[in-house]
């Protein structure tokens, strides 16, 4: 039965017409399929419409009759064809719609034979997919194989794409890519490739880059599966051929990078080294479309991240650097982000690529820029970009010195909420302390030393590891008022916690940063007189605790360092605990162990000092000659010099001359 509509102009109002809004609920099927066609027709391409039709509570309504299977098929139809417009809205349109259950009513809708119903309930969970919100929702296992079975060789075009796009949304995690793989996504995603239809492929090979991240169990049987007989990679290499589509050249390219990273394809591989690098340095370029260029040096900077080689490669390749240079001139922030990971990619290990990157003009004044923008991204890629730099000891000396990059860091360490920026900007600010960095005087005096040692007190390890690593940078040959600094903004407990902090990296760094504050000599003696006996107690506790012999090497090495000073050693030869903790340690089964404790002992008996009879009598009656002795048979090169070092000192005291 034919039925009439009432004209639907792009000016009218759901709110101006409730008599379309009541016939929604109306027990005549044509007139509430006429509502639901002028709702659709109204909300799309308006958020403030969308905004309208759900504040009326009309989406519990269009999910009642999607549902409904007594429902007209036109009805439920318009209805998942509604809720899909409804999809493209705001963020909290979304999360209303998935807290509704759409997601789920929609997967039970797939499992009825009406192709048209099927088809409109497909499209909606592909546009409810892309959507931040909903893409956090997890798929079961049969739901995951039930949308698989709608990418079938037999099935339409528009279905394969439907699921492949769902897919790639659909794994998140690595626990997500093991079940899509379990069920044989991959394979299915792989023989899709054959479609001669970039609708399909592109979202098809989406789907695998989205399978493989991170993973390399998965990544393997991608990299093992074939398309006509020719395995992925292979398959893959074809598509970034200048003469494909920009977006599939870009999602290919995106692929092979995944699949490298998680193992699959070594970096030495000919498709990485000559296919899929040099495509991506070539969609860098100018003459393409700005988000091009921002997808290509965000896919480079990932594949070059950890690779020496492939560094250089792309950093002498086809003017690239000129051409990050200028993403970073774009308005987009996806673009400026691009290119400033791609330049800390690349200058991540070498020191002439650091150095064309920052000679590069007007580069360090878009970083510095960069830190200081309002959009919390870009100041993350810019920081990251900073500390990748700030790796060269030159610049640290010059370029940074004449930009002051430490004011803008320092101003994110105290502004910054991001646990993610935070440690971005105090991995930086590490280096920047470094002995040789003009920028540590200044720094000191704006407040710096305080600054570190709050974030040693941070909950998140690697703040705290920041925090004591940098404390550690600055304690390096520092002067003695810098370093009584140190000591009085962490204090004596925070000390203790950091030496017992659950994080190895963060106790080895406290105990860098003692073995720093306690040297050189002529610092020892004054260290240890203001600050002796918490050393001393720290120094145990560590030796105490169930350690790593690499540990309690460090442990050993501040005892080395106070062994040196000529009063500070009296806080080791007082201490009975210790010493003996000294020879026992001379017999461990670990070399460096005996190694330092050997050392430790040639300091403390170091001939011509003032005590050193009474120190060398004192450990002779200890046994420590006899067992010095006993190491001469030792077949480690540096511990037998210690060892004879050390003999040397007691040697006016032995009644026997050692022959070495």
């Amino acid at each position: 039965m034919l039925f009439e509509m009432q004209p639907f102009t792009a000016f009218m109002n759901v709110e101006s017409s409730r008599s379309y809004v009541d016939d929604l609920y109306s027990q005549d099927p044509n007139k509430c399929l006429a509502s639901i066609v002028c709702i659709k027709n109204s909300v799309i391409g308006s958020n403030r419409q969308k905004e309208s039709v759900i504040a009326q509570g009309i989406v519990p309504r269009l999910i009642y009759l999607l549902k409904d299977k007594t429902t007209k098929v036109a009805v439920r139809i318009e209805a998942a064809v509604t809720i899909g417009s409804l999809a493209k809205g705001t963020e909290d349109h979304i999360e209303l719609l998935v807290n509704c259950g759409c997601i789920e009513i929609l997967l039970e809708v797939l499992e009825e034979n009406e192709p048209r119903l099927v088809d409109a309930c497909l499209c909606c969970l592909r546009t409810l997919s892309q959507q931040s919100y909903s893409s956090t929702r997890k798929y079961s296992l049969a739901n995951l194989q039930k949308l698989l079975n709608f990418a079938g060789p037999k099935e339409s075009l528009q279905r394969q794409s439907c699921v492949a796009t769902i897919i790639s949304f659909a794994c998140k995690s690595a626990a997500e890519q093991n079940a899509l793989c379990s069920v044989g996504a991959h394979s299915i995603l792989a023989s899709l490739l054959a479609i001669q239809n970039y609708s399909v492929r592109i979202p098809v090979v989406t789907s695998l880059a989205s399978m493989c991240w991170n993973n390399q169990v998965v990544a393997n049987e991608i990299s093992n599966a074939s398309c006509k007989d020719i395995k992925i990679p292979n398959f893959l290499a074809t598509l970034i051929s200048r003469d494909r589509p920009i977006e599939m050249q870009l999602e290919a390219a995106r692929c092979l990078t995944n699949l490298h990273r998680a193992g699959a394809i070594q970096a030495y591989d000919p498709i990485i080294t000559y296919r899929t690098l040099p495509c991506l340095v070539r969609l860098c370029q100018v003459e393409h479309l700005e988000t091009h260029r921002a997808v290509a040096a965000d896919t480079l900077a990932y594949l070059t991240e950890v690779d020496s080689d492939l560094q250089q490669v792309a950093a002498i390749s086809n003017q690239l650097v000129s051409a990050l240079v200028d993403l970073l001139k774009c308005s987009s922030v996806a673009a400026r982000q691009a290119a400033f990971r791609a330049f800390a990619s690349l200058g991540a290990n070498d020191e002439d690529i650091r150095k064309r990157i920052i000679d590069t003009k007007c580069l360090m004044d878009r970083v510095v820029d960069g830190l200081g923008d309002e959009n919390k991204d870009i100041r993350l890629a810019a920081v990251r970009c900073l500390h990748s730099l700030s790796r060269s000891v030159q610049q640290l000396r010059t370029t940074f010195q004449d930009h002051s990059v430490w004011r803008p860091l320092m101003t994110l360490l105290t502004e910054s909420p991001s646990t993610e920026l935070l440690t971005a900007a105090s991995s930086a600010l590490c280096n920047l302390l470094l002995e040789f960095s003009p920028a540590k005087e200044p720094m000191i005096q704006q407040g710096v030393v305080q600054l570190l040692a709050t974030l040693t007190s941070q909950s998140d390890p690697s703040l705290r590891l920041n925090g004591v690593w940098a404390l550690m940078n600055l304690a390096f040959q520092a002067e003695q008022r810098v370093k009584s600094q140190i000591l009085t903004a962490l204090g004596t407990d925070q000390i203790f916690r950091l030496l017992a902090d659950s994080d190895t990296r963060v106790l080895m760094k406290t105990l860098g940063l003692l073995r720093n504050l306690v040297s050189p000599r002529t610092h020892t003696d004054t260290m240890m007189a203001l600050h002796g006996p918490q050393v001393m107690q720290g120094v145990v506790l560590v030796l105490e605790g169930p350690h790593t012999p690499e540990v309690k090497e460090q442990a050993l090495c501040i005892l080395g360092n106070i062994a040196d000073g000529e009063r500070a050693r009296d806080h080791i030869m007082s201490n009975e605990d210790v010493l003996k903790k000294l020879i026992d340690y001379m017999t461990h089964p670990a070399p460096c162990l005996q190694e330092s404790a050997v050392f430790c002992i040639n300091n403390l008996t170091r001939r011509g000092e003032p005590g050193a009879i009474e120190r060398q009598t004192r450990l002779k009656d200890l046994g420590v000659v006899n067992i010095l002795q006993q190491l001469l048979s030792t077949s480690d090169t540096i511990l037998f010099n210690r060892v004879k070092a050390a003999l040397t000192q007691f040697a006016d005291r032995l009644a026997v001359e050692y022959i070495f």
